[in-house]
This record gives C-alpha cells, sequence and structure tokens, in this order.
C-alpha cells in the first residue's frame, strides 16, 4: 500500500554451498534483518554432500525459500570436483 512501512523484512539473496563461509553469510543476514533467500548450484559434483549441507543451513537458518539450479559444466571443461 502506498504510504504505509512494509513490515516485511528485506529479501537477501544468499549463496549456500553448505561450507562455513556461505553459512556464516547466511546467519549475518538473518541477524541483520533480512528475508534470506538461499541459493545453490548443482554442477554435477562427485559428492552430493555439499548440497546436502547446503539444504541444513538454508532450514536452520530459516530460509524463506532454497532453490538449486543445476549448471551443466560439460561445456566448460573437467574439474577435480567433478570427474571421477
Amino acid at each position: 500500500m502506498a504510504g504505509r512501512a512494509s513490515t516485511r523484512p528485506e529479501p537477501a539473496v544468499v549463496l549456500v554451498s553448505g561450507g562455513l563461509d556461505s553459512a556464516t553469510l547466511a546467519w549475518q543476514a538473518r541477524a541483520d534483518g533480512f528475508a534470506v533467500h538461499a541459493l545453490s548450484f548443482d554442477y554435477g559434483q562427485r559428492h552430493r554432500a555439499e548440497l546436502d549441507a547446503a539444504a541444513r543451513v538454508a532450514e536452520a537458518v530459516g530460509a524463506a525459500d532454497h532453490r538449486t539450479i543445476r549448471i551443466d559444466m560439460d561445456g566448460i571443461g573437467g574439474s577435480s570436483l567433478t570427474d571421477m
């Protein structure tokens, strides 16, 4: 509504990998009063532990949403994170 201040917190998109740095950032965004919207990337990594940890971080921080975007890395080349 025009002229009224919103009581809804501002959104913050936080890239959540499941690691300590992104978890800390998600918690800081929440502490700063933002509504956390978690975003993760599935790039075909060999170990699903990263995405599992990202989901746990998003849940623990109370993210308004957690989306995972699949990225096809085949056209870019190999990586020790994706190659068997």
